[in-house]
């Protein structure tokens, strides 16, 4: 068994690239190597900013020798179709043999190929799986028609200690350029030398195996497994934010961007001119995180330190001195800026901002920010009815001037902070805090991680920005289809379910769907009929049941409550697929569920064939000849009124504990009655006493809809 080494060297791939473009290389070359009869033991992928490797152990030394049978003409066939068959086979007539079949005597071909030797197999293997490796963005350069994420330099491919023999052509253009540069030439040749970090150890080597190449490359200052970067990245962070009695503030992302940037992570630590510590904390963060890829530090007190970490990619002379100094050139420059928004944005107040909202497209169909901004603020007064503690007069002001902080240059320069300044500003402006707290938590949640607003006014605001998105796009046909969300629709349904839900609303969504496509409706001059309000009510469903399963909770415990229909108090839709669950889980429940299957599968084939219902009709009395007939319908009545009142009262456990009465009684019925017994009347009232179980079980779920 041997093993293949192959790596991709090019300029700096984004980091965020990186690790699907790894395991893609991995899996391409991975499949034509099984396609060509070449198994092996293991794969593993590695990336750094400037190389793709791939290893695969266990690689036979060549391709198993295969035998393949041929079906031919019969052996009395005309003799153009026998030579013809020969030649396809390559084979002669006397190398060829006769089988008896029903169809007579005919000619079978055995062919025998032997497994050409792996190092000849592979080159055209590594090519396709280059030629097949996608990017989301690609470039061309110098005078090449080849397009890949950034200009590829060399191609490192190593099986059994041998270099492949082959080249990788990059095409060319036509060009009055004259470039020498590998990257720049027609064709790439593979070889056996790689070259380590580009600043510490820029010389090629050569190697002969995979240890030998991983061990070289950290002698030459490359940490090849981005799960090793992280792993230094987050504890040197650590180390040197504790040598200055700091904390570095939790990120994971953060570290997996930064090991993404550099081969060999060195941290440093800057300094925070003080005269931009005035500026609000989420500022101070974002300029050196998003911008910066800087870590933050807190000091003992949780209060954001005027220092911050940084992971340098090479190992300085000076001890980073200069590195350090550059950086933190540039971080007071940006912090600049942000100071002159600061203080530049607060000579106006949020309120001011509202009408330059009207200058501001939220979508072409749909208006301007303006116009949603005025949509929200009715529509979160409506949903205000159903929150309880949040007072009209907040949820107006909030929803009015959730939008305005848009118009601000802080925003403009850091448009993550949406919302974030909006609450800074309306602070500035004496709003009151519930209503700052509101226009800061109105995008929330953002996805399944992020914490849901409980604040009356918050959940009011938040709630109604995200209807009065779903209600837009469904009026003007923008809806989510396979995998294309653009507008993150799926996303905003979550949200709001997450809102209604984790904070026990009890929120009719059809009466505000209705709102918010009538806000729609009388600006777009279409008629938004009910029937999109329901529609948007089942995606609602999918979305639960998506939130639900991430949950544990059966998908088809949801769908068997929605088919009931009607039911748009998600608290109480809950409630009933908590009980439902429950009930299903139990020993009664399987019991029943069993029977209920068995009820309706015979009523329903019978209705099908008689061509009527039996649902709606009375069961008659004076019909139930059986002690176990009477015995159902008994229960059955006992069953109904106890299932009402508890539905009644929303006791949806203690209905279903009624109707695990019914276990015994239906099991009993089954057992020992004949419904479809000779006499016609008694058929008939015995599919209606089916009908009944079924009906009386459906009034809490939709029970065929139940799997399992």
């Amino acid at each position: 068994m041997a093993e293949l080494l192959l790596e991709l060297l090019s300029e700096e791939i984004p980091a965020r690239m990186q690790d699907r473009a790894a395991d893609d290389l991995k899996r391409l070359v991975c499949e034509r190597l099984e396609k060509a009869g070449l198994g092996f033991e293991s794969a593993r992928a590695f990336a750094t900013p400037r190389r793709l490797a791939l290893v695969v152990d266990g690689l036979p030394t060549a391709q198993p020798d295969v035998t393949e049978e041929r079906r031919g003409p019969r052996a009395d066939a005309p003799e153009r179709a026998i030579e013809g068959f020969l030649k396809s086979v390559g084979l002669t007539r006397d190398r060829v043999e006769e089988r008896e079949t029903p169809k007579g005597t005919v000619l079978f071909a055995v062919i025998e190929k032997k497994g050409r030797a792996t190092l000849d197999v592979l080159p055209p293997i590594v090519v396709d799986a280059i030629n097949k490796l996608s990017w989301p963005k690609s470039m061309r350069w110098a005078n090449t028609s080849f397009t890949w994420v950034r200009p590829l330099h060399q191609i490192l491919a190593i099986f059994d200690g041998k270099a492949l023999q082959q080249s990788y052509g990059l095409g060319s253009r036509n060009s009055a350029r004259a470039d020498t540069d590998i990257s720049h030439s027609a064709e790439i040749v593979f070889g056996d030398t790689t070259v380590g970090h580009r600043f510490m150890a820029p010389k090629s080597f050569a190697v002969t195996d995979f240890e030998d190449y991983r061990e070289k490359l950290r002698a030459a200052y490359v940490m090849l497994d981005a799960a090793e970067r992280r792993e230094v990245i987050e504890q040197d962070t650590a180390l040197k934010a504790k040598a200055e009695g700091l904390a570095v503030v939790p990120d994971a992302a953060l570290i997996a961007e930064n090991a993404g940037l550099v081969e060999w992570p060195v941290v440093l630590a800057g300094a925070i001119d003080p005269d931009y510590m005035d500026l609000p904390p989420e500022v101070l963060t974002t300029a050196m995180r998003s911008h910066q890829k800087y870590f933050t530090l807190t000091d003992a007190e949780g209060a954001l330190a005027p220092r911050f970490l940084m992971v340098a990619n090479a190992i300085a002379a000076d001890g980073g001195k200069q590195i350090v100094a550059g950086n933190e050139r540039v971080l007071r420059a940006r912090l600049a800026d942000a100071k002159f928004f600061w203080d530049t944005d607060r000579k106006r107040t949020l309120e001011s901002r509202v009408a330059d909202l009207d200058g501001v497209t939220f979508h072409a169909k749909l208006g301007t920010l303006g116009d949603k901004a005025k949509r929200i603020e009715a529509l979160a007064v409506e949903i205000a009815k159903f929150v309880p503690g949040a007072e009209a007069d907040s949820v107006s002001a909030a929803a009015r001037l959730a939008k305005a902080d848009l118009t601000t240059g802080m925003v403009g320069e850091f448009p993550e902070l949406q919302g974030v300044m909006g609450r800074y500003y309306a602070l500035a402006d004496g709003q009151l805090a519930e209503v700052a707290e509101a226009i800061a938590e109105h995008h929330a949640p953002q996805g399944p991680a992020d914490a849901c607003p409980s604040a009356p006014v918050s959940v009011c605001v938040a709630l109604a920005d995200k209807i009065d998105t779903l209600a837009g796009f469904w009026a003007i046909d923008e809806k989510p289809t396979g995998s294309r969300d653009p507008f993150a629709l799926r996303r905003a349904a979550l949200g709001a379910i997450r809102l209604t839900t984790e904070n026990g609303l009890r929120m009719p969504y059809i009466g505000v769907f209705g709102a918010a496509f009538g806000a729609h409706s009388s600006a777009l001059g279409v008629d938004a009929d009910a029937s999109l309000g329901l529609e948007l009510l089942g995606f609602f469903a999918d979305r639960l049941k998506v939130h639900l399963r991430q949950s544990g909770v059966r998908h088809d415990l949801v769908s068997a409550v929605f088919a009931l229909g009607g039911e748009d108090d998600l608290v109480r839709l809950l409630a009933r697929v908590e009980a439902l669950g429950a009930f299903v889980a139990s020993d009664d429940g399987e019991h029943l569920l069993t029977a209920y299957r068995r009820a309706a599968n015979i009523v329903r084939i019978e209705e099908k064939r008689d061509g009527v219902s039996y649902d709606g009709t009375a069961v008659d009395p004076e019909l139930l000849r059986e002690a176990d007939e009477k015995a159902v319908a008994e229960r059955l009545s006992e069953v109904s009124d106890q299932a009402s009142a508890a539905l009644a009262r929303e006791d949806f456990a203690s209905a279903m504990t009624a109707m695990a009465t019914l276990r015994g009684p239906v099991d009993a019925f089954f057992d020992n009655v004949t419904v479809n017994c000779d006499d016609a009347d008694l058929r008939r009232n015995r599919l209606l006493l089916l009908g009944q179980i079924r009906a009386t079980l459906d009034r809490v779920a939709d029970f065929s809809k139940i799997e399992g």
